[in-house]
């Protein structure tokens, strides 16, 4: 991340949070490793548009800035159950509105195989994210192709599940009845598991 920080690709990084966070899952796996999750040791990215509780979130927005979220998404919840690391928020286009990851008040995220080209949008800093290897995973959202079209664009893999089949709980909302949760990743497999473990009904939907 610190090699990176031309990009732009994160608004906030929990470094010591995050180094913490491993070393408590390194002392629980030396005591039983058949205690830990099923996503032990993998980091994750959040985009800027997911509540992570006591942590702030804005949307790339002064509006909401200094905000911290009051609760955790559902989905970022369900991973986190599992042992991920959450490394940071990754910036986006403000409210999830644009296509090119410019439209941010932290400044425009470089895509990083060519700094004079954008990354896409809106989720482009969470494709940044995992293009550049400081995650293996990123959660992002789509609206009408916010992860599908910066995934194309940064080479990464890219999924939008069908609508409801992630909680949109703890999701901001750009437009709520399209608006889906949805994962990045260089590795299928990791999206696979991942997917597997973020899905499923929530009574908060």
């Amino acid at each position: 991340i610190k090699h990176t920080e031309e990009l732009n690709i994160y608004v906030e990084v929990f470094e010591q949070e995050a180094l913490n966070r491993a070393a408590d899952l390194d002392a629980e796996y030396k005591k039983d490793p058949h205690s830990v999750g099923k996503l032990f040791g993998t980091v994750m990215s959040i985009k800027d548009v997911i509540c992570f509780k006591d942590h702030k979130v804005t949307a790339s927005s002064k509006i909401l800035e200094g905000f911290e979220s009051q609760f955790t998404a559902t989905a970022l919840q369900r991973a986190i159950a599992e042992d991920v690391i959450i490394i940071g928020r990754t910036n986006c286009d403000e409210f999830a509105m644009g296509s090119t990851n410019e439209n941010s008040v932290y400044g425009p995220t470089l895509n990083g195989a060519d700094s004079t080209l954008v990354p896409g949008g809106s989720s482009g800093a969470a494709a940044v994210s995992v293009q550049m290897d400081t995650c293996l995973v990123a959660l992002g959202s789509d609206t009408g192709g916010s992860v599908r079209q910066p995934a194309s664009f940064c080479g990464v893999y890219g999924m939008k599940p069908s609508y409801g089949r992630i909680s949109r709980y703890g999701l901001i909302a750009y437009a709520s009845s399209f608006d889906q949760i949805g994962l990045l990743s260089k590795d299928v497999d990791i999206i696979q598991s991942t997917l597997g473990i973020i899905e499923g009904n929530d009574e908060h939907d």
